[in-house]
């Protein structure tokens, strides 16, 4: 029996209608279409779905639906201003080339922005251990890195 909740996710209120046994990943794709949330392993170990929820990066693929009722999400589609204009994490990303394939990317960047509002200038191995649950298959991590620590001296500029 389907129930409905709400939550805001990019900051807009939503309510829906689930199944209490669905994951917060087959909501934001398949009810809410956002399709910068990504479908890797299903199990929670390769970091493509992940969002922040409250601003702590967590695992949409096995994060239950209901557990979301009241919290705010964000997603990939939400970091951009709403002109369009990139979040200075995204433009790091590109500018220092930690885009390959792109598959790992919208999780990568989620989970650099929820370390970038708790330490604003971490170090490579914060950095390292804040990305560690995703995974990478095209850069060997060395631009990821590189983008995140660039993405905190822009952000620390514009402070």
């Amino acid at each position: 029996m389907k129930q409905t909740i709400g939550f805001r996710v990019n900051g807009d209120p939503v309510t829906v209608e689930v199944h209490p046994h669905w994951t917060l990943l087959r909501v934001l794709r398949e009810e809410l279409e956002l399709t910068g949330v990504k479908q890797g392993c299903g199990e929670g170990e390769c970091g493509a779905c992940t969002v922040l929820v409250d601003g702590n990066p967590i695992n949409s693929c096995i994060y239950p639906i209901l557990e979301v009722e009241g919290k705010e999400v964000l997603t990939i589609e939400g970091l951009a201003a709403k002109d369009n204009t990139l979040h200075p994490i995204q433009q790091a990303f590109l500018e220092k080339a930690g885009v390959q394939c792109g598959f790992c990317t919208p999780g990568m960047i989620l989970s650099a922005k929820a370390l970038l509002d708790q330490n604003p200038r971490p170090t490579e191995a914060q950095i390292r251990h804040a990305i560690a649950g995703n995974m990478c298959r095209c850069t060997g991590y060395v631009q990821i890195v590189e983008s995140v620590q660039y993405a905190a001296e822009i952000m620390a500029k514009k402070d």
